[in-house]
């Protein structure tokens, strides 16, 4: 009788058990897994040079031609593990594979977010000796447990999803089940492996094996924030309902006027929130951080509010993406991503960018590498995360729709008086001027622009030329 499967992964995420339970499947005769075999930076682990004799980069080319060598290893059966943001040009061919089983490792993503906080604190991510132990304490954030929680629960439900639209079924193993060697049993059986070990042994230690309350330093700022949230749905991962918009948060509203900002990034969010907190007058901070329940609250409290956003140039904004998370090397900005088109899509960038060899030619250069790399990435060419700085407006724009939609779509060249325009319809009579960008990218495009520049931001972005109505940049060329 023909084996049932012929390779597995493990659907897991980061502080989940994942390690652990790697190491009691390599415990198992005739399994083998061999790490993140499809992170964007490394393959397999960190030091890795290769799995089963596919390079990174050769994997980087065709991502298919790992995963066919991992299914055809005779008797041994092959797997890996797979996390939200590895690689999804290869998702799809994993998940319609009925032979490729599905091992899904769900953890409370309240434990998985505190470890993981500690975890990024120490720089300590497995413990083998616990002399060795690092302390630190979390912080809990509301808005950042609650995109965390979010991203967790879309990629469980994209997974479910696609199994039931599959007729598949898989194994659900929580990670408070890791050291109950009947599940492992159960888990090896299921897989068809014929023996299993006597028992499961690991070097691993747990590292914050304490209680919540000595591990988070504000936890009882975090018992009060989580009493707005569904307990049960912090416990039941696969089954996360509703799905969380994740522009929600960004969003800015004045204090004291009926206005509210939908901000698109690598826009002009600077000019539009100093604008707004000139026409509160009081010097106090804009509402944000919102979550839907909150903003939901905030809406019904100011009826007739105006709601907008403003779309910048798909070239301007490609260039302010560039500047700002993959040029600089300062806070805030991409250093993973940025090393990553270095050395996989040869972008040559500085080390400073006030370096004098790196000259408007050279910033040319760099920047068509971009938009190339661009448009490769949206279209699901590359294993690098569509990030919301440079995906498509039109995306960002069906994004807002799962929760609301702006009144108004305002271009960047039209700013001053739209912005006008909706505070008079809010029911101010005067408003301030809207500020000056600071750091403003545009002259310096300015300064490179061509058509070949233009062809490549038209093919990166069709769609918003297209269903935005966008013609060619103005560019500003000095006389």
């Amino acid at each position: 009788m023909p084996a049932r499967f012929t390779n597995f992964v493990v659907f897991a995420d980061m502080r989940t058990g994942s390690n652990l339970l790697e190491d009691y499947l390599n415990q198992i005769p005739g399994l083998t897994c061999h790490g993140e075999a499809f992170n964007p930076n490394f393959i397999g682990y960190p030091n890795s040079t290769d799995i089963l004799g596919v390079t990174q980069a050769q994997r980087e080319d065709n991502p298919d031609r790992l995963l066919r060598t991992l299914r055809n290893q005779g008797d041994e059966l092959n797997g890996f593990r797979f996390f939200h943001d590895h690689d999804p040009r290869i998702l799809p061919a994993i998940l319609t594979d009925e032979s490729c089983a599905k091992i899904i490792l769900t953890r409370n993503p309240l434990d998985s977010y505190i470890s993981l906080k500690i975890a990024r604190a120490t720089d300590q991510w497995k413990l083998t000796n616990v002399k060795n132990r690092k302390k630190a304490q979390a912080h809990f954030d509301i808005h950042e447990f609650e995109r965390h929680v979010g991203r967790s629960q879309a990629f469980q439900l994209d997974i479910m999803h696609s199994l039931q639209a599959t007729g598949q079924t898989a194994f659900y193993i929580g990670y408070d089940d890791l050291h109950d060697a009947d599940v492992l049993t159960g888990l090896a059986q299921w897989l068809g492996v014929p023996t299993v070990p006597d028992a499961f042994e690991s070097k691993l230690k747990p590292q914050n094996p304490q209680p919540l309350s000595e591990k988070v330093a504000n936890y009882d700022q975090m018992s009060v924030a989580l009493r707005g949230l569904d307990h049960f749905d912090l416990t039941r991962t696969p089954n996360f309902e509703p799905r969380r918009g994740p522009v929600v948060p960004s969003y800015k509203a004045c204090r004291h006027h009926a206005l509210l900002y939908l901000p698109i990034r690598s826009g002009p969010e600077d000019r539009v929130t100093a604008w707004m907190q000139a026409i509160d007058g009081d010097g106090s901070d804009l509402l944000g951080k919102f979550n839907q329940k909150t903003l939901r609250g905030w809406m019904q409290d100011n009826p007739g509010h105006q709601r907008f956003t403003v779309l910048r140039h798909p070239l301007a904004r490609a260039h302010a993406a560039f500047c700002g998370k993959i040029l600089g090397t300062g806070p805030g900005s991409f250093s993973m991503i940025r090393n990553h088109l270095i050395r996989v899509h040869g972008l040559d960038l500085p080390e400073d960018q006030s370096d004098a060899g790196y000259d408007l030619d050279a910033h040319k250069s760099a920047f068509e590498g971009f938009l190339k790399f661009l448009r490769a990435n949206l279209n699901g060419q590359t294993s690098i995360r569509v990030d919301a700085h440079w995906a498509s407006q039109v995306s960002c724009l069906q994004g807002m729709s799962d929760f609301c939609l702006p009144d108004r779509l305002i271009r960047e060249a039209d700013l001053e008086p739209a912005l006008h325009d909706i505070a008079q319809r809010a029911g101010l009579d005067k408003t301030p001027p809207v500020p000056a960008e600071q750091d403003q990218p545009h002259p310096q495009l300015d300064a490179i622009y061509d058509p070949q520049l233009e062809k490549l931001a038209r093919d990166a972005y069709a769609r918003d030329y297209m269903m935005l109505g966008f013609s060619d940049y103005d560019a500003k060329i000095p006389a």
